[in-house]
């Protein structure tokens, strides 16, 4: 993957964000009118047709101390014993959207949902439980980083709105009254290790059990090869809600394999100076490594808000990359998905259906272009073929995890 062409991303700065998403804006000076304008041309840019469909964000206030104490306990989470962990979640009231009893996945993921509200319910872990002192924020972290990204996304929804006409995307997330956040570990081979041997030495079975399908779960996570790997953490998706924003990810290199769980892991650099988020360009037929600053916020548009904006914004369809020559290491981020009200209904009437960035992938020369349009095209299911005129986001979801993931789905059956 390290020969795949970089894609530097416009940095917004949050000061500037600021500015252009106010409503009091009290313009002195025609310089400060030109920058108004020049930044909001430089976000539909970014974010419209003929962009990648993602920026980030610089200079947020607080951001580096938030990230940097939230995600190492992505990986402590992931290899903790599965009984100590259960508690941890549950005093901080988190839950889990992975199969987290199978010791061989490849990703951990712990989730919650956060109200716009911002109505802090202080949790702490309780000492009784053991070793629990570098969980005592858990929760808390949790809700003041996903704030804080709910924050951004409202105000970018709100520049949008302004260039497009309307305020649909601000009031669509506003109606959802919550956001899904995620903290993600990306597992090394060293994490499967410990986690089998944890598995083994609690008499579980190491097997891995079946899906719904009859196929071993972990089948559906398979490698795609991709332009000099064939090795990917995530499959190639399209997000389905309005905008996901990221923290830039945190790569860590345990201190032992014996003991991984009872030091702080070392963050590391970027692996060739990127953050191995890779998207699929339709237009220029190529995939990018996507690099950013490691403080800054990734904001990517979803399949809602290109439906909601009418084709004025761009769904990007992106996988994660394992870096090859680095195996050892693991990647941690944290997510928050910003979606529409489940009962949000979509009118297609005046969505270019067959313009749409998730409908189709254009086919290519290039031998190995080619062979990677195939290969996603197989597993990423058209939007024509999981959204139609009225249907609720509450459908559309369910047909497109259906579509994706299902019994039936495209990257269940690889």
């Amino acid at each position: 993957m390290e020969e795949a062409e970089v894609l530097q991303l416009y940095e917004l700065s949050y000061p500037d964000l600021v500015l252009v998403s106010s409503n009091n804006v009290s313009l002195s000076a025609a310089e400060e009118l030109d920058k108004l304008q020049s930044t909001s041309k430089a976000i539909m840019e970014a974010l419209g047709p003929v962009g990648p469909g993602l920026l980030s964000i610089t200079g947020v206030p607080n951001a580096a101390a938030l990230r940097r104490d939230l995600l190492p306990l992505a990986r402590k989470l992931a290899l903790l014993n599965p009984n100590h962990r259960k508690t941890i979640l549950k005093d901080h009231k988190l839950g889990s959207d992975v199969p987290l009893k199978n010791p061989e996945r490849n990703v951990s993921s712990f989730a919650m949902q956060i109200k716009y509200s911002h109505d802090f319910d202080e949790t702490h872990s309780n000492s009784e439980h053991g070793s629990t002192i570098e969980f005592e924020n858990l929760g808390n972290g949790f809700r003041e980083l996903g704030f804080c990204m709910m924050e951004l996304g409202l105000q970018l929804a709100r520049v949008c709105d302004r260039a497009i006409g309307g305020n649909e995307l601000e009031q669509s997330l506003l109606e959802s009254c919550t956001a899904k956040a995620r903290l993600i570990h990306y597992h090394s081979p060293i994490d499967k290790t410990i986690l089998v041997k944890e598995a083994m030495s609690t008499k579980r079975t190491s097997k891995r059990p079946l899906n719904s399908s009859g196929k071993q779960i972990g089948d559906e996570h398979k490698q795609l090869s991709g332009i000099g790997s064939d090795n990917l953490w995530q499959q190639w998706h399209y997000d389905y809600g309005i905008f996901t924003v990221l923290t830039a990810p945190m790569f860590l290199l345990p201190n032992s394999a014996q003991e991984a769980t009872e030091e702080r892991d070392e963050e590391c650099p970027y692996p060739n100076g990127h953050t191995y988020l890779q998207i699929f360009d339709p237009i220029k037929n190529n995939v990018f490594m996507v690099k950013a600053s490691h403080e800054s916020f990734i904001v990517q548009v979803g399949e809602s808000a290109d439906i909601v904006s009418r084709g004025k914004l761009r769904a990007t369809l992106h996988s994660v990359a394992r870096p090859s020559k680095f195996e050892n290491l693991s990647r941690e981020t944290f997510v928050v998905f910003l979606q529409p009200a489940w009962n949000k209904t979509f009118s297609i009437t005046e969505y270019p259906m067959n313009l749409g960035m998730s409908t189709e992938i254009k086919e290519v020369d290039e031998p190995e272009q080619s062979r990677l349009t195939e290969e996603i095209q197989k597993i990423v299911p058209p939007l024509a073929l999981r959204l139609k005129d009225g249907m609720t986001f509450a459908d559309f979801s369910r047909e497109t995890t259906k579509q994706y993931y299902g019994g039936i789905g495209l990257q269940s059956n690889r």
